[in-house]
């Protein structure tokens, strides 16, 4: 049997994804069932507790499949990226009529009614989808009962152009290890949402993504580099949002910060080393 990653392939000795079978040794498997997360936002987790260690994170609407439930935690592989943990069982719900919108803003509210005023509200982080059923041309109703803002919303089939210009709307955002919300994330989430906005697949980590995105600039000359273009290190990436300037998330200034990328580089090689490649996107 080959050793296939497990943040992507969902196998443990006692279960393996049926899907699996013929590749890895399992005491049964599981064809899945397929639900999605009913809530705003939820961590998926290494183990299932909510003090181990946050993997990603599970956006409104976002779509997985079911392996295992028990004592509260469900084992799921999530569709858009593949990435395999345990999620809180009672935050998801069987899927129901496929979703119109997507948050389309670094985050909104959700209200009971089609007022700002309105209370209790919650938050909805930057691409959770929704099932938009009615409303006016000021809020528009959801199939949970609830109002968005209409100017905050996109069709699920309409994306941004410009990754970059996304990026920035989380400047200054806290680093959060497996965020992927206006509340906390990651260098490589940020780089995930980005890219998903604007309609492009994009793995969850940063070894991922550099394997994945883009075409290689070789030489590791910085004087082509330009707006749009991803550094990575070995654990660690970021965006150029101009000749100069990387944007990224960071456990230095645990936030999303933008600085020279000279400097950058000085100060990241003592942590992560030396880059190891730039990338662009066709």
């Amino acid at each position: 049997m080959i050793e296939l990653d497990k943040r992507l392939h969902a196998y443990r000795p006692d279960l393996a994804d049926a899907r699996l079978r013929g590749k890895v040794e399992a005491g049964g498997f599981s064809e899945g069932q397929l639900r999605v997360l009913a809530a705003p936002l939820a961590g998926l987790h290494r183990e299932p507790r909510f003090d181990s260690m946050q993997l990603t994170q599970v956006l409104m609407g976002e779509a997985m499949r079911v392996f295992d439930a028990r004592e509260g935690w469900a084992w799921v592989q999530l569709d858009a990226d593949g990435y395999v943990g345990y999620v809180a069982e009672d935050m998801l719900a069987a899927p129901a009529a496929p979703a119109t919108h997507r948050i389309a803003v670094p985050s909104t509210f959700m209200f009971p009614a089609p007022g700002l005023k309105t209370q209790p509200v919650i938050g909805l982080p930057m691409n959770a989808t929704v099932v938009v059923t009615g409303g006016d041309e000021k809020f528009a109703q959801l199939a949970n009962g609830r109002f968005v803002f209409r100017r905050h919303l996109m069709e699920c089939t309409v994306f941004e152009s410009d990754h970059v210009a996304v990026a920035e709307r989380f400047l200054h955002v806290p680093y959060l290890w497996g965020g992927k919300s206006s509340a906390g994330l990651d260098c490589s989430g940020l780089a995930q949402v980005a890219l998903q906005s604007c309609g492009i697949p994009c793995p969850r980590d940063s070894d991922m993504q550099e394997q994945s995105l883009g075409s290689v600039l070789t030489g590791h000359d910085l004087s082509i580099m330009r707006r749009g273009d991803f550094i990575f290190w070995d654990g660690h990436v970021g965006i150029m949002t101009d000749e100069t300037n990387l944007l990224h998330a960071n456990g230095y200034f645990m936030q999303v910060t933008r600085e020279p990328l000279r400097q950058a580089i000085d100060r990241i090689a003592a942590t992560y080393g030396q880059m190891t490649s730039l990338k662009r996107l066709q």
